[in-house]
């Protein structure tokens, strides 16, 4: 009987039409929680004007999502590797389409927080368990530059809000932004149909019958005999309690660190996030013109994540990942004290390309670090202890605001977070990673 690690398949296959498959869905989920998670910002001067709300008191209304994403990472996240992953991703689209849509017919600042809430378990819960799964089935060779593709949609969805706020806050107002998230919810009997199970999920079930249909999808060239016994590696084990395994065999410290790096990380983004629109308003830009440096933002975080990708396949991601922690903090230390518009626009766009495309590195970067197993755990923890930093961003940021201090002292408290980014990644120690572990188990293989 021979057995073959469906893992170690995956990762020497070729990408085809079947990988295709899952990162169109990976790219399109992210593009719907990007929009979803983007529309607040672009919607928040009018929401305060509309609701007679101070910064303070928005910025409280910004994080109550970031709380629910904080909850919805560590929960669902881990929960899909019990349940599986399409149903867990399934549950994760309901939450954050339906909810994000009634957010738009609330008239006061609490019930539009306990809606943007419960959205935001959805939109916490999916972005780990679409890493876990791009990652999983990925050609190890093109791995992180699949991975960083698949969060290159979260931008595209903030791009797609500053398209359409404008049109939709001026025709229509501001719950109109909200009321077309709604309708991703239809695409949920398709999800179900058609995103495949994950493999670490089969083996624990020991569902051969699947395994072997989706080897032959995953690797049509090769052929799959109907003796072959599919199984996990070594680390894919059913465990009591994963959360431990995070800290097991020497893991300890560079889990603590991923967390601190995906506080600081976040920090920057949610900050950017809630409160660019409001400060280029304040900086004298109109409602349209604000928008534009949000879609320049965004184009630059694609290129920022996709760019990331491209150098951490060649080159160690750690030193990739340390150096966009650093171009951050430098990047929002020139936005904070250029005035020219043209330069601006050319610092807008470095700044996405070095917060918001280093925080989608560094999603990468966490997948790269555990095992199949224990990936969508560990990157769902990492996620949601990072939303502490989401959260604290867009009411600290509401705070300086309300403090009227000059705008450059509020992009220089956002930079600070780069360089401590910068810090705890140097910290993780890569030699415990799963992706060094693998390279060296197949280099005394061959």
């Amino acid at each position: 009987m021979q057995q073959v690690d469906v893992h170690a398949l995956a990762g020497q296959s070729r990408f085809n039409g079947f990988h295709g498959l899952v990162l169109f869905w990976c790219v399109l989920i992210l593009i719907i929680d990007g929009y979803d998670l983007a529309v607040v910002g672009a919607a928040l001067p009018s929401i305060m004007k509309d609701m007679g709300v101070d910064a303070t008191s928005a910025g409280v209304m910004a994080g109550s999502a970031l709380l629910g994403t904080m909850l919805g990472a560590i929960f669902l996240g881990t929960l899909a590797d019990r349940i599986g992953r399409p149903r867990m991703i399934a549950v994760c689209v309901a939450f954050f389409s339906l909810f994000t849509a009634a957010a738009g017919l609330t008239h006061d600042p609490i019930s539009f927080s306990v809606a943007r809430f419960i959205a935001g378990l959805g939109i916490g819960g999916v972005l780990p368990i679409v890493t876990a799964q791009m990652g999983e089935f990925a050609p190890s060779n093109l791995r992180t530059r699949l991975v960083t593709l698949v969060f290159a949609g979260y931008s595209v969805g903030g791009i797609l809000v500053a398209l359409t706020a404008k049109q939709l806050i001026e025709g229509y107002g501001w719950q109109w932004v909200f009321y077309v998230a709604g309708l991703p919810v239809l695409l949920i009997p398709l999800i179900l149909k058609t995103m495949p199970e994950s493999p670490s999920f089969l083996v624990k079930k020991g569902d051969q019958r699947q395994l072997r249909a989706m080897a032959a999808r995953i690797a049509p060239e090769q052929v799959h005999a109907m003796d072959v016994v599919y199984i996990g590696s070594p680390t894919d084990k059913v465990r009591a309690a994963p959360i431990r395994s995070l800290f097991e065999e020497g893991r300890g410290l560079s889990t603590v660190m991923i967390w601190v790096a995906f506080m600081t990380g976040l920090f920057m983004v949610y900050a950017l996030n809630s409160w660019l629109t409001k400060l280029m308003a304040m900086a004298g830009y109109s409602l349209g013109s604000a928008l534009n440096f949000v879609i320049v933002f965004n184009v630059g975080a694609i290129v920022g994540a996709i760019g990331g990708g491209l150098l951490s396949d060649k080159f160690n991601i750690k030193h990739v990942l340390i150096g966009f922690y650093a171009a951050g903090a430098i990047s929002l230390t020139a936005l904070a004290y250029t005035k020219s518009t043209e330069l601006l626009f050319l610092a807008v766009f470095i700044v996405g390309a070095s917060t918001l495309g280093t925080q989608l590195l560094a999603y990468a970067y966490a997948g790269d670090f555990y095992s199949p197993a224990t990936r969508s755990t560990g990157v769902g923890f990492a996620s949601g202890v990072g939303r502490i930093g989401a959260i604290v961003a867009p009411v600290l940021i509401g705070w300086l605001v309300s403090l009227k201090l000059p705008m450059e002292q509020n992009f220089m408290a956002i930079a600070v977070a780069g360089l401590l980014g910068a810090v705890a990644v140097t910290f993780v120690n890569q030699s415990r990673a799963d992706s060094t572990r693998t390279r060296a188990v197949n280099a005394l293989a061959s």
